[in-house]
């Protein structure tokens, strides 16, 4: 299992918004690719997905660009995965005891675990904020050493 692209684009991007936030000044999107390395096209295109998601606010014209909606600690990092990539999950494999899911040897208890490890990476994300990774990132927490 691993993060998307998108997932990881969008996560960079709002990292970046977070960084470099100005008392509310909106944030071009050349600069947030430029400051994160990623493609421009593609980066308005998840940044359109995200504030469909109510993360981030837009301001067209000059001095326009794109602020947080919302503070740094109340966006996780599952909000944000979820906004451009849907919901978190181990697979698409539908879920147990519903609609002949558990018609074939072992495939219920395997659903089971496949939840069950969605579940614990949405819970893992949902305990992670914009504002834990501005302290990562600038070296004011240390990065966890593994999943706990």
């Amino acid at each position: 299992m691993k993060v998307s692209t998108r997932g990881d684009y969008a996560s960079r991007a709002l990292l970046s918004l977070a960084l470099h936030a100005n008392g509310g000044t909106p944030t071009s999107v050349r600069d947030i690719a430029d400051r994160t390395g990623l493609p421009q096209p593609y980066l308005e295109q998840i940044l359109l997905a995200l504030k469909g998601a109510g993360l981030v606010r837009s301001k067209r014209g000059v001095g326009g660009g794109y602020v947080l909606a919302r503070s740094p600690s109340e966006i996780t990092l599952a909000a944000i995965v979820s906004a451009v990539d849907g919901p978190i999950v181990a697979g698409d494999f539908g879920n147990p005891h519903e609609g002949g899911a558990c018609e074939h040897e072992g495939q219920c208890a395997l659903l089971e675990v496949w939840a069950d490890v969605g579940s614990h990476l949405r819970r893992h994300l949902d305990s992670l904020t914009l504002a834990d990774m501005v302290m990562r990132a600038k070296g004011l927490r240390p990065a966890p050493t593994m999943l706990g």
